[in-house]
């Protein structure tokens, strides 16, 4: 089920969701946001010029740009956590909080499902060749474009605000008392003009991306962040209850929370209007759609729509089955509050390392990737998918063994505010350890969809994902009937994960048959490695968890140290023994890091 602009998305298979406006600050893929100084101001002309000659992938020419990307990410990220910490503490784990969490998730969803996978699949790859060829350098193209996606957008907000009843009434479980489905509806009403500001995000984006100008959409979810923490910290300045539920809430108070929430949305999209200006592109619309080459977009669009349309389908069951455990555990004392705001939260934390790396690194290999296409070169997309995912895995791989020794006391850290207490903060730590599981699939999932995608081929991921949310349905129906109240929530996460495991493998070998082979033996060969390192710099996060926390106590604070002093001494094992095996991305980004310190 993916996506992230603002990452208070939750699991909808991230090639899509993690490319949807709310992700990139908060969360799938919200439009990946992408930044890279160093080419940030490369001349795409002078590309199409040598599109025929230009040279492989350069290891650390990735290496540099997607560095710079991630150090935009990851100021995004941090000032969304900082958001959902806020959110969190002005909500609560409980139903009310379930409440608000459903309906502002909802417009991300509806978004991705009319134009989000479209956006992020096509709208690249298109724009490059039209950029390249065209005279105009594809402007009146992405005019058209812009346009045309703009009044379907408009249209659904307005259709979909009306029937917010009945949108609710999808993605909520029946458990849900009259209460709880008002509080859900009136948060809806206020949240899904969200979709248009997704949509124009996403768009601009997209039209940067395509003319090398990433830094601007990986920073511009940092107003988002801002304006939605200033909205929770007057939320909670003027709710009188510490734990507030749906029968005591005011509708007021839910406007005040909903409107804020989407003006989020809103800022971040138009901070971009004036780079796009300075980039060379002024958004003109234009309605002479017929004739103009948007025929193949719509071919291309309409498998994306099955992709993601397949997505949502399975992400009601989980939604519904999420939201129905948080009822069940209000009933019973012994059950520690978790329903979708705790399964969405792990999410966010599950999503933090692959958005700052793979989103980062993938976002600087499609349009490159799309060229190599267009100029007939597939061997390259090839290296480059083998490439980018061990450039994506040298990180990935050792932070979800530290996310998994540490996340229950990250969570605690993070979210044990306000509303909500330290034993469910804690317990989304657990929930977190049940998706790491299939974090490392994730990843290579997300980098294959896009081989597939510099083709132009959006039937062969959505037929693939079929199979996926089959797996995922089955899983989560199956884990969440026979697991025990309190596992419920961790059970449907561990059903998430096993579904980019078992896909993984299917999807690589028929990648392969269009990029050529893939670099099977390097690829396993290095993320073997890459484990064993990983393994020893976990066995230094425990000990060192374990004697700190019987020295320290369970303090916030001393719980901070605790973690970071874990996490700096696994780290730097792990460089040892990633060098010591010869694994030669650790080479590239920590000469990358020495080099820019020493600037």
């Amino acid at each position: 089920m993916t996506q992230d602009p603002n990452e208070t998305t939750v699991p909808i298979p991230i090639d899509q969701a993690l490319n949807s406006a709310q992700q990139a600050a908060n969360s799938p893929e919200s439009s990946p946001p992408a930044s890279t100084a160093s080419t940030d101001t490369a001349d795409l002309a002078g590309t199409a010029n040598t599109a025929d000659t230009q040279s492989p992938t350069d290891p650390q020419s990735l290496a540099q740009s997607s560095a710079t990307m991630a150090l935009g990410t990851i100021a995004s990220r941090l000032t969304g956590m900082v958001r959902d910490i806020a959110i969190v503490a002005a909500i609560g784990f409980g139903v009310f909080g379930d409440t608000y969490s459903v309906a502002n998730t909802v417009p991300n969803i509806i978004y991705i499902l009319i134009a989000g996978g479209a956006l992020n699949a096509i709208f690249i790859p298109q724009l490059v060749r039209h950029l390249e060829h065209d005279l105009d350098k594809g402007n009146e193209y992405a005019d058209r474009l812009l346009t045309l996606v703009t009044l379907i957008l408009l249209g659904v907000t307005f259709i979909v605000t009306i029937a917010a009843p009945l949108v609710i009434g999808i993605y909520g479980p029946r458990a849900w008392s009259a209460a709880d489905v008002n509080s859900a509806v009136l948060f809806a009403r206020f949240c899904l003009p969200q979709i248009l500001f997704y949509g124009l995000f996403a768009m601009f984006s997209q039209v940067l991306n395509s003319r090398k100008k990433f830094t601007a959409p990986m920073f511009a979810p940092i107003v988002n962040n801002v304006v939605v923490v200033i909205t929770a910290l007057v939320f909670l300045s003027v709710v009188a209850s510490k734990n507030p539920t749906t029968g005591t809430i005011t509708a007021g108070q839910i406007a005040l929370l909903g409107i804020g929430t989407t003006l989020g949305i809103a800022a971040q999209a138009a901070v971009l209007v004036p780079v796009m200006a300075k980039a060379g592109y002024t958004w003109r619309p234009r309605f002479d759609f017929r004739g103009q080459g948007l025929g193949k977009v719509r071919y291309l669009a309409g498998w994306t729509f099955l992709f993601v349309l397949t997505n949502q389908l399975s992400y009601i069951v989980v939604t519904r089955l999420a939201a129905k455990a948080n009822v069940s555990a209000a009933t019973d004392p012994q059950v520690i509050s978790a329903g979708f705001t705790s399964y969405s939260r792990a999410y966010l934390l599950f999503m933090f390392p692959h958005s700052i790396v793979t989103v980062s690194i993938v976002t600087f290999l499609l349009p490159q990737m799309s060229r190599a296409v267009a100029a007939g070169r597939r061997s390259e997309v090839a290296r480059d998918v083998g490439e980018g995912t061990l450039m994506a895995s040298v990180i990935i791989v050792p932070a979800c063994v530290a996310l998994f020794l540490a996340g229950p006391k990250i969570s605690a850290v993070l979210f044990g505010f306000g509303a909500a207490t330290a034993q469910e903060a804690s317990f989304v730590g657990v929930i977190l350890q049940a998706f790491l599981i299939g974090l490392v699939p994730f990843t290579i999932f997300y980098v294959l969809l896009r081989g597939f995608y510099a083709f132009e081929d959006t039937k062969t991921p959505a037929l693939i994902n079929i199979g996926m949310n089959v797996v995922n349905v089955v899983a989560a129906l199956t884990f969440y009937s026979i697991a025990d109240a309190k596992w419920k929530v961790p059970a449907l996460a561990l059903g998430y994960s096993l579904s980019y495991v078992v896909t993984v493998p299917i999807t690589w070998r028929i990648l392969s048959k269009t990029t050529g082979a893939l670099p099977t033996f390097d690829v396993i060969r290095s993320l073997v490695r890459m484990a064993l390192a990983s393994v020893f710099a976990g066995l230094a996060i425990w000990a060192v968890l374990r004697i700190t926390g019987n020295l320290l106590g369970d303090a916030r604070w001393a719980e901070l140290i605790e973690i970071l002093l874990a996490l700096g001494v696994g780290g730097a094992i792990y460089i040892g023994f990633a060098r010591a095996m010869r694994i030669e991305q650790i080479h590239e980004v920590t000469d990358l890091v020495r080099s820019r310190i020493q600037r």
